[in-house]
């Protein structure tokens, strides 16, 4: 009888925010089907550490977005990186694989390669977006790209850097079917009610920069649907805190805000609409079939650096990007204002004809990128250490049989 194979596989994982923690741990459930010891040590967030990951550092530090805000945290970033660059090489990884920020990964995952510890970068920073000066630094840095999203991987192979497509786990996790009178009644909101999701992102910084927005939006469009309920799920305490403050100034509404602990799927799902920051979050909107305006904003310096290094692409939202066209409202810098928000959302709210063209455009979305990502995943890191994929799944077959 062939059983699991015995050998110790050690893997180093580094993930800078909740989005990736969410690939990470999609990653270890899988490749622990195919082994019978996996160790997995770096840097991850609660779902990565409830599959047995061990997380040296808090991956809040990493959740930092913006060139003033990068800048800020630097220091720190130096240093943290310098002595999780020593651990890795003290533990000799089978592989190290850096989950999106590319920022703090790619340099990691470059002097680490130097060591002769195989690398894989998992999410293509977006280099067709902006940026694309990072393909010279992705060839020296990394053994190969991991890809979510189709389209990506034709740059790769011009570039000759092996690569890919994955697709999305998210993807495989959300059927579009969302239940949503049952999750509405989990989350104790009135079954009747019309439901506003308000997504302000994962960091602190993104929340400092759109609770207000979004607090005084709601209040616009409350004057046109007085019945709303807005659903605001944030991932800690510290978020938690940033949001209430700007809710503070418009205390007689606070009562029809419900602000939750995580939970970002299942307030997605049980909204009418979201306004939502750009961002992963975007796309399990899209998933989950639940129409939405983008938005975004920075400091004024980080935005005038972030222009002179965009290109021409029209567009930053992920459902717009994978159809090439704007599918969804995308209000973002000086244009995320709380009238244009609030009235972007009105008009989704008062056309259900939109509404129902958003959600059969968002099924063909779930389509493109559904496939078992992390099984994919798995499988080309595999091969990627020189691991028997083959094997590994007759292995995982023959568990299941028992």
């Amino acid at each position: 009888m062939v059983t699991k194979k015995r050998k110790l596989v050690k893997v180093a994982m580094v993930a800078g925010e909740a989005s990736g923690d969410i690939l990470g741990a999609g990653f270890l459930q899988e490749i622990k089907k195919r082994f019978d010891n996996v160790h997995a040590i770096g840097i991850g967030g609660q779902k990565m550490i409830s599959e047995g990951f061990l997380s040296l550092y808090d991956m809040e530090a990493l959740s930092v977005r913006g060139y003033v805000e990068v800048i800020r945290a630097l220091p720190a970033l130096i240093v943290m990186r310098r002595k999780l660059k020593s651990q890795i090489i003290a533990y000799n990884p089978d592989v190290f694989i850096g989950i999106d920020a590319p920022d703090f990964n790619l340099n990691l995952e470059f002097d680490l390669k130097k060591k002769n510890i195989k690398t894989v970068h998992y999410v293509s920073p977006s280099i067709w977006a902006w940026r694309k000066n990072r393909i010279t630094k992705i060839k020296k840095s990394v053994d190969k790209v991991l890809t979510l999203f189709p389209f990506e991987n034709d740059l790769y192979n011009t570039e000759k850097i092996p690569v890919s497509f994955v697709g999305h786990p998210l993807a495989d996790m959300l059927s579009g079917k969302s239940e949503r009178l049952n999750i509405k009644y989990k989350l104790d909101l009135p079954r009747h009610s019309l439901v506003v999701g308000l997504l302000p992102g994962s960091r602190q910084s993104e929340v400092k920069q759109l609770a207000s927005v979004m607090v005084a939006t709601a209040r616009l469009m409350l004057s046109r649907f007085p019945n709303l309920i807005f659903l605001v799920p944030l991932v800690s305490e510290e978020t938690k805190k940033i949001f209430l403050d700007a809710l503070k100034k418009e205390a007689q509404f606070s009562h029809l805000f419900k602000i939750t602990s995580g939970n970002s799927t299942e307030a997605i799902a049980s909204s009418d609409v979201v306004l939502i920051a750009s961002g992963t979050a975007t796309l399990e909107a899209a998933l989950l079939g639940v129409p939405m305006v983008i938005t975004y904003k920075m400091p004024k310096i980080s935005e005038w650096i972030m222009r002179l290094n965009s290109t021409s692409l029209p567009y930053v939202g992920l459902p717009n990007i994978l159809t090439n066209s704007f599918l969804v409202p995308e209000l973002l810098l000086e244009d995320a204002s709380s009238q244009n928000l609030s009235q972007a959302l009105c008009n989704l709210l008062n056309d259900g004809l939109v509404r129902s063209r958003l959600k059969n455009k968002f099924k063909n979305i779930n389509l493109s990128l559904k496939g078992n990502a992390s099984v994919k995943a798995v499988n080309s890191v595999l091969e990627t250490i020189g691991l028997d994929t083959n094997q590994t799944e007759v292995n995982m077959r023959e568990q299941k049989n028992r």
